[in-house]
């Protein structure tokens, strides 16, 4: 991954691996038995799941599930990733987080309960379930996030560092 946002990224067997802000697509299409074909997501031609980004889940998403977002919520959340796997019917809100130096990122950690919250009740109609979910680099392992990291499992939302588990998102990993 080049820096400052372009480039490809590297996978393993076992898990999205990110670096920096890369496009879930592009991980995804590089394991093994997968394929993307727009926001479709097939393992070894298999439908498994559909990606989003941002507005995305706005203009595709929630009208295909006959949800009104405006009745729902007073503003429009926008993350940067989401995967909907169709065989555990989860909608997995995937924040990527990557830190060079201390700034912002380091309150907007904090708001993993809030926008959880927010996005199970947009889906409170339907029988999706929400888990929301950081993708951070090794800037937050310093002892100094200890706290947050903590406070991030408590609330039910989850961080993984780099690499999510394809075990974790329900889908298959390659042989």
């Amino acid at each position: 991954m080049i820096k400052g946002g372009k480039g490809g990224s590297k996978t393993s067997k076992s898990g999205l691996t990110f670096e920096k802000r890369v496009d879930l697509r592009l991980v995804l299409q590089g394991i093994k038995g997968y394929k993307v074909e727009g926001n479709e997501l097939f393992f070894n031609d298999k439908l498994v799941a559909r990606l989003y980004k941002k507005f995305d889940i706005y203009k595709k998403f929630l009208p295909k599930h006959k949800v009104n977002w405006k009745s729902k919520l007073s503003k429009k959340l926008l993350p940067d990733e989401t995967i909907f796997v169709l065989s555990n019917k989860t909608l997995f809100i995937i924040e990527i987080k990557f830190q060079e130096v201390s700034g912002s990122v380091d309150e907007k950690l904090q708001t993993c309960d809030f926008k959880k919250k927010q996005y199970t009740k947009l889906l409170s109609d339907t029988d999706i379930d929400v888990e929301y979910v950081y993708v951070l680099n090794d800037w937050f392992k310093k002892p100094e996030y200890a706290d947050v990291l903590d406070y991030i499992k408590s609330v039910g939302c989850h961080y993984f560092f780099t690499e999510i588990p394809l075990k974790f998102l329900g889908l298959q990993e390659p042989y």
